[in-house]
């Protein structure tokens, strides 16, 4: 199966939300013909409905690739609908939170092969990173094709087993909202130390994507980056201090805030 099957049998898109919405725009701009694709959502928004894709159609009966997008509470409503799909010749790509590769193979049926994949909201802008694992019944070649589809949005990653899944929902899943908030904090304490709200964001803002940047970018680990930008005895080194204080510092925080999302992930699965 590849990206010529696809655009033959075409491709179901389940949901189309921000998430959706950004894969569709990715895979239109690579190629992907607009009449090989169906979105069925119950509310799409004016952007999808004007691709010139099939929206709440009739669905193809033999799809290469349905793309599971809708949220966790409403999948025990969708997957009923996919389930004459299932059996071996469909490959399902799911990017709902918190739902198993077991409750997709109970409701698909033996012998569907399921790709199971967490992206995060970076991906609305391209700069997402999706981890994905497959379940028994998946080729090299779905995954391979399963990572393409992913890429139209940006990094990917496989992942050695399902268990994995809860800590990457705890630490890329989540984490931009970690990252949100450490801006609001940055810029908090710029206006507590005399800047104006609009400036002191602007400089939050700019600091942690400027870093970001020079982090992914960069042949330096992180550490080192850290250290080519301490200056002894500086007003770095007087920060880091008190950043990385293993008592009370970001060390611990992080370590309890990442561990907090693990464990709910893991209650979610559990129904």
């Amino acid at each position: 199966m590849d990206m010529k099957d696809v655009a033959a049998r075409g491709l179901v898109l389940l949901g189309c939300g921000k998430m959706g919405s950004a894969m569709l725009a990715g895979w239109l701009k690579g190629g992907l013909p607009k009449t090989s694709v169906w979105v069925i959502d119950p509310h799409p928004s004016d952007w999808v409905q004007a691709q010139g894709v099939h929206v709440n159609a009739e669905l193809p009966a033999d799809p290469a690739l349905v793309l599971i997008a809708v949220k966790p509470q409403m999948m025990g409503a969708a997957l009923p609908t996919l389930a004459a799909m299932g059996g071996g010749r469909t490959l399902f790509v799911s990017v709902a939170a918190g739902t198993p590769l077991a409750a997709y193979e109970a409701a698909l049926g033996a012998g569907s092969p399921i790709v199971r994949c967490m992206p995060n909201t970076p991906a609305a802008v391209g700069q997402g990173i999706t981890a994905l694992i497959g379940n028994s019944f998946v080729t090299e070649e779905q995954v391979a094709l399963s990572e393409a589809l992913l890429q139209a949005v940006g990094q990917t990653v496989r992942l050695e087993a399902e268990e994995q899944m809860d800590a990457v929902t705890a630490l890329s899943g989540s984490g931009p909202a970690y990252v949100f908030h450490m801006i609001e904090c940055l810029a908090a304490a710029g206006e507590a130390e005399g800047l104006s709200p609009e400036l002191a964001m602007k400089l939050a803002q700019a600091t942690v994507a400027g870093a970001g940047a020079l982090a992914e970018g960069s042949e330096d680990s992180p550490s080192q980056l850290r250290v080519n930008v301490t200056s002894p005895n500086g007003t770095t080194q007087a920060g880091l201090e008190v950043l990385m204080d293993e008592g009370a510092g970001l060390p611990p925080l992080i370590r309890a805030t990442v561990k907090a999302a693990a464990d709910r992930s893991r209650e979610l699965g559990r129904g």
